[in-house]
């Protein structure tokens, strides 16, 4: 069983920055698809960003666009979620995750595989 083991998160103001990871157990991270889901609070899950097996290709829902970034680094087994310009509605868990998929997934069945989750509280 793959371990995904998200840091990072914490209690910001808005305008801060946070650097979130996702470090797997093995090699997960450099085969699969991999992506960032929330859950703010009383919210549906949502799907941040995504990134392709190398890194060449992302993509970001439209709240975050130019503010956030996602990579990887496959060397190392971790992705990365850099979040700029935080705001109070970015507010929720961030999950990293895995994908079978070709493709970046736009929906969250093809994630099937999820870690713990970590915290990020953006206050105003």
């Amino acid at each position: 069983q793959v371990q995904l083991v998200e840091s990072g998160g914490g209690l910001v103001q808005a305008g801060d920055s946070l650097r979130l990871s996702c470090a797997a157990s093995d090699r997960t991270l450099s085969t699969q698809v991999m992506g960032w889901i929330r859950q703010a609070p009383g919210k549906e899950h949502e799907i941040v960003a995504g990134i392709d097996r190398s890194g060449s290709s992302t993509y970001y829902t439209n709240s975050v666009k130019g503010r956030f970034t996602i990579s990887r680094d496959n060397a190392k087994n971790t992705m990365y979620l850099q979040m700029n310009s935080l705001k109070p509605e970015d507010t929720g868990v961030y999950y990293c995750a895995t994908s079978r998929a070709a493709w970046i997934p736009t929906t969250l069945p093809s994630y099937y595989y999820w870690g713990q989750g970590t915290q990020v509280t953006v206050s105003s």
